[in-house]
């Protein structure tokens, strides 16, 4: 079963999902990032290509010829085929393929509609019963 890693508290949501993306990699070797729309997957992947800036983090978009070969996908198409072990939810729902994954991060912001929807995803995986743990990023 997919265990569920919701990460709150989040200032700049991209920035996360690219450190969670450069930590995935690092310990399973694929990883998929479903945006919430073209912008961010345009800025997430600008951002890959500069952060860690002394490694290099393999990514594409879906449709990319290299897609197959390339162990990183970011894309805000509703469905992300092939092989990964970690998917990241940028999305203000959950993915209906989330559960072919071994782990899903959710990441949730500070904005009232980004709680709002961040609650209800939390809540959508605990009345199915997944495994829940959350991480808050407060940096009070």
């Amino acid at each position: 079963m997919t265990t569920i890693d919701f990460y709150t508290h989040v200032v700049d949501r991209l920035e996360v999902a690219a450190r969670l993306v450069a930590k995935a990699f690092a310990q399973h070797g694929s990883v998929r990032v479903l945006t919430p729309d073209a912008t961010a997957t345009e800025t997430l992947d600008r951002a890959l290509w500069l952060k860690p800036p002394t490694a290099f983090l393999p990514h594409c978009r879906m449709g990319s010829a290299l897609a197959n070969e390339t162990p990183i996908w970011v894309d805000h198409v509703g469905e992300h085929a092939g092989p990964a072990v970690v998917l990241i939810n940028l999305q203000p729902s959950p993915p209906p393929f989330f559960s072919r994954f071994e782990r899903l991060a959710e990441i949730v912001g500070l904005g009232d509609a980004d709680i709002a929807a961040g609650r209800e995803r939390y809540r959508y995986y605990r009345e199915r019963g997944y495994e829940l743990r959350t991480h808050s990023l407060d940096e009070r």
